[in-house]
């Protein structure tokens, strides 16, 4: 169809011109590059691999392990205006190197948990007041918030924590002090509870 056919055609079914449509697209643009809430995003290599941070104007909202960064951005909020930024992330890079140089034991930084629905901001609250050094199991954790018989939703809310590390979830084990289900691979966990003197 010719640009000519193109513009009839547009007029007799009532479809916006293409400059019409085209200014649209400029104001759809211009209000969500306005409005948008901003994502900023990178990768902090570490001891026990690669760790990708995002965070947003609450503070961190996500750590993943070693992803492909098309990977990571599609767990972010779809809403976002997503961008890399190294300089955004530095004192997260800086309280991480703290941690794996043995000097931090916990985290000042702030945490967005916005996403996070109430059972499981409850089980990742819990992981929070669990010391450094030890570790609590699942039914700890349920019996804590207050759910004795949630053990095993306390281990699938343990499983989604959007922000490892940050909220120690690698500080729960089974019943018999095994080590079940971690984001980040088991030998990531053991890792880490080594770090801080669990194990």
């Amino acid at each position: 169809m010719e640009q000519s056919d193109k513009e009839l055609f547009r007029r007799v079914t009532g479809a916006p011109s293409i400059l019409a449509e085209a200014r649209s697209r400029e104001a759809v643009s211009a209000w969500f590059a306005a409005t948008a809430p901003l994502i900023q995003w990178d990768v902090v290599e570490t001891p026990i691999g690669p760790l990708y941070l995002a965070i947003s104007d609450m503070g961190l909202c996500r750590l993943d392990f070693s992803e492909p960064e098309e990977r990571f951005i599609s767990r972010l909020d779809p809403l976002a205006h997503v961008v890399r930024d190294p300089g955004a992330l530095s004192i997260f890079r800086g309280e991480l190197g703290e941690y794996f140089a043995g000097r931090r034991k916990n985290f000042d930084v702030p945490i967005d948990m916005r996403r996070v629905g109430a059972f499981q901001r409850s089980v990742l609250d819990a992981a929070l007041h669990i010391p450094a050094g030890s570790f609590w199991t699942y039914q700890q954790v349920a019996r804590y918030i207050g759910r004795p018989k949630a053990s095993r939703a306390v281990g699938q809310a343990l499983a989604r924590n959007p922000v490892a590390i940050f909220v120690p979830c690698h500080r729960v084990l089974a019943a018999d002090g095994s080590l079940h289900g971690y984001a980040g691979g088991l030998e990531r966990k053991e890792a880490l509870l080594k770090l801080e003197g669990a194990v």
